[in-house]
């Protein structure tokens, strides 16, 4: 029975699956990955792109960390743009437009092809516990057993399709949903939620008048998601810009009664940020009209997506309202548009290993744990796959907290504070976002990947000449003077700029808002060749150094409550003070540091102000 006896299983192959399951067989672990079709490996079943806003950081630290999304995007991109470039580098997000066929065959490969990684297609049916090991039934009767076992299974867990008044058990892109798998984890003591996605119509490319439509092209220099992709790369592909109008919206307002959402055959509870067209028309209803992105599904195909036109109206009603729009009049729909349920867990039930607290062994990950998205899919399958092999191996388990990444927000805020609706990772959530840009994403988390295992020696090596680099450079620029002269007093006032009537340092000129590192380029003589991502990283650093500096301060803070430990055993019944409700919270969530107490939902500062006074108290007793 060696063939079904493994260290780690993980339950999905998404973009969760994928990253835990290569992560743990990097890690030595003996892995298998357990998908219900192994076709539907790395499926994009809404919108095949990978990044944008807050989500190109979260790729980028997936690199930085040592795990696989960053360079199958990069391999089968389309197209990419940086995206927010007329604000503050905090939020410049790489998106890139992937070919969604070859993304998964590419992903499929690279799992095939790794060591110590074992693919089945099956449907598992219960997760059982036998002392130390689980034992997985898949729905032939074969039994697996492992050490640790990881859940991600997206939106297939009591999958139910919903297009108006229709509705049907199912998964994503017509295949099968898994049953009876929730009813299992709730035996084993997993608390499950409800909630709801949806994906837009896909229509036919030759249906489309694109001579009436805005076009949007990608960046002229493209930049990759991983830190190790050296291939130049042209854009393949144009994407373009529709919008919906006054007529649009009567035909949505006169069929609300019609739209599952609105007339109650939804149950589940939908993403705020990524809302229904039905649901955009009510909320916004002073807006005349919401653009619409028309999308490539790939090189091979005649498949266009309409992002931003997510529905679950009848099929009818899809199609009337799609032929109001400029281009669009003499649209095919090939795909209609649906909603889906699914089971997922209550985050508030982990640890931020991703570990149930009470299960030991059992990790979640994905919108398993209640999340949307790919990218925050990704980024908690490589945390998982990480945990469950250092737990097997006895190690400490790997914790990024929120001065450190966009990862660990993510997961901070899914196990302090839980979610009620599909969790988006957005860049106002991260409150040190000026140190989490996306452009530094190595230099804060690769020495972390490398220690684990996932990051190699000749990488790292390569990463720490890249920061000597940059660390030179800096220094350069605050030591290199610029003397005045008719040049650079001429350049100076062309950008509205005070001239120079003394020699001044080059970082004082590259700290004014209206000047950069490339315009100043001719005036600094002695300016080393460095990749363009070496000297803007160096630029941020100088231009911005008041504000990293503060940052950095709010950080130190911000640690001093994290290093604040609460004992495992604390008996907060017993902690005068403690109103009822921060007392039940603090009880339910097993906080392990004041800082974490001090973000659940319902502890207030007043409460942690009385939980640190019998924590000084209690030390106090115990010293005398």
């Amino acid at each position: 029975m060696d063939n079904f006896n493994f260290d780690v299983a993980v339950i999905g192959a998404g973009h969760a699956g994928c990253e835990a399951a290569l992560a743990a067989a990097r890690l030595g672990m003996k892995t298998v990955i357990i998908t219900i079709n192994l076709d539907s490996i790395a499926n994009m079943p809404c919108n095949p792109s990978i990044g944008g806003t807050a989500k190109g950081h979260l790729v980028r630290e997936i690199d930085a960390l040592g795990g696989e999304m960053a360079k199958v995007a990069d391999k089968t991109k389309l197209q990419t743009r940086m995206l927010n470039l007329g604000k503050g580098p905090a939020v410049h997000s790489l998106r890139a437009q992937a070919d969604r066929r070859a993304y998964q065959m590419e992903m499929k490969k690279r799992l095939e092809e790794q060591e110590n990684l074992y693919i089945r297609q099956a449907e598992v049916k219960t997760v059982e516990k036998d002392d130390d090991l689980y034992v997985l039934t898949i729905h032939t009767g074969t039994k697996f057993t492992a050490k640790a076992v990881i859940i991600s299974t997206g939106t297939y867990l009591e999958g139910k399709i919903i297009i108006g008044e229709c509705s049907y058990s199912g998964g994503p892109d017509g295949l099968f949903p898994s049953n009876g798998l929730s009813e299992s984890l709730e035996k084993l003591g997993v608390s499950m939620m409800r909630f709801k996605t949806g994906t837009p119509t896909r229509v036919h490319e030759r249906s489309i008048n694109f001579e009436t439509l805005e076009k949007q092209y990608g960046d002229e220099e493209i930049v990759p998601f991983s830190f190790e992709t050296e291939e130049k790369e042209e854009n393949k592909v144009c994407c373009y810009v529709t919008y919906t109008n006054l007529e649009t919206h009567k035909i949505i307002k006169d069929n609300l009664h019609r739209s599952p959402l609105f007339n109650g055959l939804i149950d589940g509870v939908g993403p705020r940020y990524c809302p229904s067209i039905e649901d955009k028309v009510v909320r916004f209803a002073d807006k005349e009209r919401h653009q619409v992105f028309i999308e490539p599904m790939g090189e091979g195909t005649h498949e266009m997506y309409l992002q931003g036109m997510s529905t679950s109206l009848p099929e009818d009603v899809q199609l009337s309202m799609l032929k109001t729009m400029e281009g669009l009049e003499n649209v095919e729909i090939m795909r209609s548009a649906y909603a889906i349920e699914y089971d997922c867990c209550d985050p508030l039930q982990l640890n931020p290993t991703l570990e149930f607290r009470e299960i030991k062994g059992l990790f979640g990950a994905g919108q398993f744990n209640g999340t949307s998205g790919y990218e925050e899919a990704a980024a908690q399958g490589l945390i998982a796959g990480i945990n469950a092999s250092m737990g097997i191996l006895g190690k400490e388990m790997l914790v990024l907290d929120r001065s450190e990444a966009y990862i660990g927000v993510l997961i901070d805020d899914l196990v302090t504070k839980g979610t009620n609706e599909p969790y988006r990772m957005l860049t106002s959530r991260a409150e040190y976002r000026l140190l989490l840009r996306q452009d530094n994403a190595d230099l804060r988390l690769t020495e972390k990947g490398h220690n684990i295992g996932l990051i190699s020696d000749e990488r790292y090596w390569k990463y720490l000449e890249k920061r000597k680099e940059i660390e030179a450079e800096i220094e350069r620029i605050k030591a290199t003077n610029i003397p005045p002269s008719k040049e650079i007093n001429e350049f100076l006032e062309k950008k509205g700029s005070t001239p120079l009537s003394t020699g001044i340092k080059l970082a004082e000129l590259i700290r004014r808002p209206e000047l950069n590192y490339e315009e100043l380029a001719p005036f600094d003589k002695n300016r080393p060749e460095m990749k363009k991502l070496h000297w803007q990283q160096a630029e941020i650093e100088i231009k911005y150094e008041g504000y990293i500096k503060r940052q950095y301060e709010q950080v130190e803070k911000f640690k001093k409550n994290e290093k604040k430990r609460i004992p495992e055993n604390i008996d907060y019944s017993k902690v005068y003070g403690l109103r009822i409700e921060a007392r039940q919270k603090l009880e339910k969530m097993r906080p392990e540091s004041i800082g974490r107490a001090s973000r659940i939902s319902g502890v207030s500062p007043a409460d942690i102000g009385v939980l640190l006074i019998y924590l000084a108290t209690e030390v106090k007793n115990s010293e005398s």
